[in-house]
């Protein structure tokens, strides 16, 4: 989270550590694979960057136009902006702003609406968690029914009609359960937290499962994946580089791709899980390490936007993109 440490884990984190390691994951740890790298033809492409250089921000996509939402901008003031990129034109207009600036937000979209929840309402200390839930719809954010509880510096994604929140800071530490906003019933509920608690994670999904990957703290190589119709865990091979402030986000050739990360310095690696395969593959890495950043898939294409180039209070609005097909 930018370099800074919550001071909110405390005791309580042990006990939740403890409860969920003796809960079990749900599954077996495969047998470790290799991990080759994978240049891809033509390389990350470098797009037109973001009008506000940001980091810690939320970013969704529906249809062809990325919402990147909320965030830090220089030297380190929390906002409502929200800007909205066109990939058909590479050019970027400016969205409705958020009801509230927020930073280390969750963001996905379903059927055409992005959702943005959670996320700090501090400056720079983040101990403002909110549990508030917006949608945008018509160009207007409307707030629906908020989460169970607070949550930041977690991972969204959208399966089947219901938005899955996993990981992150809860209001006794690191979380405890995954929260689930079932989008027709505007109602929420709670299964299963991810077997290694953590924050600062990626959440991505291939349209069936939901997968964490990474996370701090410690910065952690865990990776595993929830199936919603079972109900269960599966821990998966270790991603190969281990890092927390990456992102993630699942393409429609079945591949989910971490990218960035932050330790003592930002991490260039883009590494991807190949479902089919149940194997990692390491990509080219991206041209402007960040952390914080927003990484989100739209067909083959992953897109990684702002963030920061340098551990803690960094700002960047760059747009660069990796044509997976």
């Amino acid at each position: 989270m930018c370099g800074l440490r919550a001071t909110r884990v405390g005791a309580a984190l042990a006990v939740v550590v403890l409860a969920l390691a003796a809960c079990g994951d749900g599954g077996t740890v495969p047998e470790p694979s290799p991990a080759p790298h994978r240049s891809v033809p033509g390389g990350w492409q470098t797009l037109q960057p973001a009008p506000n250089q940001r980091t810690e921000v939320a970013a969704a996509a529906a249809g062809n136009r990325i919402y990147i939402l909320g965030g830090f901008v220089p030297p380190g003031r929390t906002v409502p902006v929200v800007e909205v990129y066109d990939i058909a034109t590479d050019s970027y207009s400016r969205g409705p702003d958020l009801p509230i600036g927020v930073n280390h937000a969750m963001a996905a979209s379903w059927d055409g609406v992005v959702y943005l929840m959670g996320g700090y309402q501090g400056e720079t200390d983040l101990t403002q968690p909110t549990d508030r839930l917006f949608a945008l719809r018509e160009s207007v954010w409307e707030e629906l029914a908020p989460m169970p509880e607070v949550r930041a510096a977690a991972g969204a994604a959208a399966i089947y009609g219901k938005i899955y929140v996993a990981g992150g800071v809860g209001p006794d530490g690191l979380a405890a359960s995954t929260l689930v906003y079932d989008i027709a019933a505007g109602t929420w509920s709670e299964v299963a937290g991810v077997p290694t608690p953590r924050e600062h994670l990626g959440v991505a999904t291939d349209g069936r499962r939901l997968y964490v990957v990474g996370g701090r703290p410690p910065n952690t190589d865990a990776a595993e994946a929830f199936d919603p119709g079972t109900g269960e865990w599966e821990r998966l091979p270790a991603m190969p580089t281990a890092r927390g402030g990456l992102a993630a986000a699942g393409t429609a050739n079945g591949l989910i791709v971490a990218a960035g990360g932050e330790a003592e310095q930002t991490f260039p690696e883009v590494e991807a899980y190949d479902v089919g395969a149940r194997r990692w593959v390491r990509l080219d890495g991206l041209p402007t390490p960040r952390h914080g950043l927003g990484v989100v898939a739209v067909g083959s294409t992953v897109y990684v936007i702002a963030g920061g180039p340098r551990p803690g209070f960094a700002f960047s609005g760059a747009n660069e993109a990796l044509d997976l097909s």
